[in-house]
């Protein structure tokens, strides 16, 4: 509160009053002096005129300010305490427009001790400010429209009024312009108690933006949306709050048809005109999500036939598969229970339960709902093969239901899916479990007749030379020996019995390594293209078997869109082959909800084609050895079974699956390869010397070599390869006779070299003997099954290993290795 100024009156008569008295006293002077004939005389008189005009002027000075009617003046600081209004900006002016008094809002809003007419205003705001005074002064009052102050987007309407004992002053009334809205204060009243009782009636709201994005809403729809009544769903999008289903019914998509359905009610909160007030703006609007147990929302309907809404949400909720039909047999209602059992979770139920069964079984079905909707209330179960299920009938309960308004039939089925999945599951395991078994057993024994093989063609190629007739002869059948020992590395690949020489890798290495031969074995109308997600985990596995893993893979997908383009008849077809790498945390696994594989961080290998994709029928089935779609000479059905050798036994997983288009037509297959972050230290035989496959100098010290070999072929080979090499070999049939070789003590042997899987006694139980009475010779295993296998079955020190089948080369340079090796610890 301030007083700015303060005026009185002087106490002096207006001018011509002042005139007047002038002349009056001039007159009355010179008629004394005519009468008197003196002038001394007149003198006195005027002398005495003037000092009673005076005294008359200066008494009012001398006396207490007061009116005629007994009132004082005015005291503005009075009056600037009485117009104090936090929401007006209120001024006193005199009639010289001068600014008397003014509250404390007209100071804070315009500062200054400027007069109204002296604030900022544009032209058009002057104008209507002395329009409005001039109509004040006039008669009585006075107003304007909006005023605008140059420089500022705030807006004022005036209102002004002449007071005061004389009218001698004007009242001016300021008041800003607020823009208000029609949901203003709807979000606190929402978030609040008024949303509370919203909630606890069944009725949900929320103010959604025009972009989707809930600015707020009720706390039940907090709880129902998020699982958390306390939980802020301001920033999210609305849309995915909720999930309909086939019938439209709208659910919470964290309750899913469990839930009870909801009707979503549309209140547009934009004015007439379709703006918002302020800016132009669109506004929100205010969704009303009404619960079908409310009783007005009336539940779903469909086909103009309605089940009543409290039955659907208890049904909804039931983990046994319920389904409603009307009297005419047409479905009304069913539970995700229900769609899951037949199979039908995707695509919704059909008009008539007969449509979910085998061609043989409709007529039966059919005749049944009809004599339970119609007949007498009863109930019974009958045995049906599903269309989408020939394999296996189903039993599906029937139970004629009466005043449910247009339910007749109730149907019931058990959701055998995951027992199915299950069932599924553990055949495929037993079977591929008993394939990898044989395929190991082929194996071996097949890699010792290719070791035999191998070792006498180059015990004959010594003997010959280039040029020699029977050179080439030779050198073919060891090329084809080699052939078929890399098939044979693939069946070991599938059982997962082959030696994997793992490192810590970064998959994008792994990936660029082999860019280059793919791009050429994709040709000219296949475009490759690789992606990598960043942070990837490093992995520890083989690098050369994962080369082949997606060297497999890359092919596989080149013959299935070349295969699709054919089909097609298209000539000028264009392919397109995608490799990318993902991090996949262990959050997102437990999310994936794949029981089978542990909760981990993964990095993610994704093969992706644009081919026809895998036939639904084929999908559990392409992993499996020799299976292959591809026609008679064109594959031998071991790739895939390779690759998922390869991934199991380095304790990773892979899955296939389809990709669909927008239309829901496959579009391609997609391969995902998940291998484990290694979190570990680098392993030491990853720094340069120190790796296993570094090759050891020539040995040519000699030794005395025991060779237990069962088979003859492999046995003659290996003695005559070694023999040759300048080695003293003696030769043991079984783990029995080598047992006694060493146990006769008539030679010290320097190496053992043996087979592990032998008759009577094997190699791993000669080796534990011969280390009682031998503890520091040292042995070395030739087997056709995995290294890590063989040493996780044999914990023995000092044992080295070679894979067969091997080459007389191989073995030469291995028993060289393993001297040279003792020979350092010796030293």
């Amino acid at each position: 509160m301030s007083l700015l100024t303060e005026t009185e009156n002087e106490g002096l008569p207006p001018v011509p009053l002042l005139l007047g008295i002038l002349l009056a006293f001039a007159v009355s002077v010179g008629l004394v002096w005519l009468a008197a004939d003196s002038s001394i005389t007149a003198l006195a008189y005027g002398g005495a005129l003037i000092a009673i005009v005076l005294a008359l002027l200066l008494a009012p000075r001398f006396r207490p300010a007061q009116a005629a009617d007994g009132f004082q003046q005015p005291d503005w600081t009075v009056t600037a305490a009485a117009i104090q209004n936090r929401r007006r900006a209120v001024a006193v002016l005199d009639r010289a427009n001068r600014l008397t008094c003014a509250n404390d809002t007209y100071e804070k809003w315009f500062g200054g001790d400027l007069a109204p007419h002296e604030l900022p205003f544009d032209e058009e705001a002057k104008r209507k400010l002395a329009e409005a005074a001039r109509s004040a002064w006039r008669e009585g009052e006075g107003s304007s429209g909006e005023l605008a102050l140059e420089g500022s987007d705030r807006r004022f309407e005036l209102a002004i009024e002449r007071v005061g004992r004389g009218e001698d002053y004007l009242v001016w009334r300021f008041s800003e312009v607020v823009r208000t809205r029609s949901y203003d204060g709807m979000n606190e009243r929402i978030s609040g108690p008024l949303g509370q009782i919203m909630s606890r009636s069944g009725i949900e709201l929320a103010i959604v933006a025009p972009d989707g994005i809930v600015q707020s809403a009720t706390p039940g729809l907090a709880e129902r949306a998020l699982g958390e009544r306390g939980a802020k769903l301001a920033g999210q999008e609305f849309v995915q709050l909720l999930r309909s289903d086939d019938r439209d019914r709208i659910f919470f998509a964290r309750e899913g048809q469990q839930g009870s359905p909801q009707t979503l009610v549309h209140v547009p909160l934009d004015p007439p005109g379709g703006k918002d007030a302020q800016g132009g703006e669109a506004a929100p609007a205010l969704m009303l999500l009404v619960d079908s147990t409310v009783g007005i929302g009336g539940g779903w309907q469909g086909s103009g036939k309605a089940a009543i809404p409290q039955l659907e949400a208890l049904l909804s909720a039931l983990p046994l598969g319920l389904a409603l039909t009307d009297r005419d047999g047409r479905f009304l209602f069913a539970n995700k229970a229900f769609l899951r059992a037949v199979e039908r979770e995707g695509s919704g139920l059909p008009q008539f339960p007969s449509d979910l069964v085998v061609r043989e079984d409709k007529a039966a079905m059919a005749d049944t709902v009809r004599r339970f909707a119609k007949g007498a209330t009863a109930s019974g179960d009958m045995a049906v093969r599903l269309a989408n299920d020939k394999e296996e009938p189903v039993s599906i309960g029937l139970a004629g239901v009466r005043g449910l308004g247009d339910a007749a039939v109730l149907l019931s089925i058990s959701d055998s899916t995951e027992e199915k999945r299950l069932r599924r599951q553990v055949a495929q395991a037993t079977k591929m479990q008993a394939v990898g078994q044989l395929a190991g057993g082929v194996a071996h024994d097949f890699n010792n007749v290719l070791t035999a093989i191998i070792g006498y063609c180059d015990l004959m190629l010594l003997r010959h030379t280039p040029g020699d007739s029977d050179y080439d002869d030779i050198q073919q059948i060891k090329a084809n020996s080699n052939r078929a020992a890399s098939l044979t590395r693939q069946l070991l690949a599938f059982s997962r019995q082959q030696t994997l020489r793992p490192v810590v890798l970064q998959m994008p290495d792994v990936v660029s390594e082999v860019s280059q031969l793919l791009k050429r074995l994709m040709g000219d109308k296949i475009e490759f293209s690789v992606r990598h997600d960043r942070e990837l985990g490093p992995v520890r596995a083989d690098p050369q078997q994962l080369e082949q893993v997606i060297i497999n893979l890359a092919v596989n997908a080149r013959d299935a869109m070349q295969s699709h383009a054919a089909r097609l008849g298209k000539q000028d077809w264009k392919g397109r082959l995608t490799l990318a790498t993902r991090r996949v945390s262990a959050r997102d696994v437990r999310k994936m909800g794949i029981d089978i594989m542990p909760a981990d961080d993964y990095t993610v290998l994704i093969v992706q084609d644009t081919g026809g994709g895998i036939p639904g029928e084929h999908l559990n089935k392409i992993f499996e050895p020799f299976f292959t779609t591809k026609e008679q000479g064109k594959g031998t059905g071991l790739g895939l079974s390779t690759v998922y050798g390869i991934v199991k036994q380095s304790n990773g997983f892979i899955f296939a699956d389809n990709v669909t288009d927008s239309s829901g037509e496959a579009a391609g297959a997609r391969f995902t390869m998940y291998l484990p972050v290694h979190k570990g230290e680098m392993p030491a035989n990853q720094r340069g010397e120190d790796r296993e496959d570094t090759k050891a100098s020539e040995w040519a010290g000699g030794g005395t070599l025991l060779l237990v070999e069962d088979e003859d072929m492999v046995r003659a080979v290996a003695e005559r390869a070694l023999t040759r090499a300048g080695y003293s070999v003696t030769t043991a049939r079984d783990g029995e006779e080598g047992l006694a070789q060493i146990a006769n003590g008539e030679i010290e042997f320097d190496l053992i070299v043996s087979d592990v899987v032998m008759p009577a006694m094997d190699g791993p139980a000669m080796a534990r003997a011969i280390r009682k009475v031998k503890p520091d010779v040292p042995i070395l295993f030739m087997s056709g099954y995995a290294e890590e296998q063989l040493r996780n079955d044999i914990d023995i020190d000092n044992m080295y290993f070679i894979p067969k089948p091997f080459s007389v080369q191989q073995i030469n340079a291995k028993v060289s290795e393993v001297l040279q090796a003792q020979a350092k610890v010796d030293a």
